[in-house]
């Protein structure tokens, strides 16, 4: 997967940059106070808040290169520059379970951006892969935990979700 393009919305790209930002102009910091305050407590062998900051300064580290990896490799997709009646990356799908009748919304978006409480699925869910290249009216067949449901797409919405969402 390295090397490959990531698509996400331009609203999960800037939350990722502003992680990023925080991390670098925040957490980072203080942990290097962190390390700096334990290591002068002595013996850094029994040194639990040493190693505790030291363990902190990896997850940082790493968290830091995840994210400048995935802003690299960003490909930001215009959702408000697309159109039609055709389920894409970055669309917003109006179902409807044809049996119970029930009604979801959920918006097809990166990996990173997924968060199912907001209606937000990842583009690689199973949910997202069986509707993506469907058209409003088609019914489609997904396997989910539960078993499969039956749904028709109702509607196909372009809605840029805002960056302050993220937060």
């Amino acid at each position: 997967m390295a090397g490959e393009n990531i698509p996400i919305t331009r609203a999960g790209a800037e939350a990722l940059k502003r992680e990023l930002k925080r991390l670098k102009s925040v957490e980072r910091p203080r942990n290097v106070q962190d390390i700096s305050t334990a290591r002068d407590h002595g013996d850094l062998r029994e040194n639990a808040e040493y190693h505790a900051a030291k363990e902190k300064q990896s997850h940082i580290a790493g968290r830091i290169q995840m994210l400048e990896d995935r802003l690299a490799r960003a490909e930001i997709i215009e959702v408000s520059k697309l159109t039609g009646d055709r389920v894409v990356f970055g669309a917003t799908v109006r179902l409807e379970d044809t049996d119970s009748g029930q009604k979801a919304q959920y918006a097809i978006v990166g990996e990173t951006e997924a968060d199912l409480k907001k209606g937000r699925i990842s583009v690689t869910s199973p949910i997202a892969r069986g509707l993506i290249g469907r058209e409003v009216g088609d019914t489609v067949t997904i396997r989910t935990p539960g078993g499969e449901r039956e749904y028709e797409i109702l509607e196909v919405l372009f809605v840029e979700y805002s960056a302050d969402e993220e937060e």
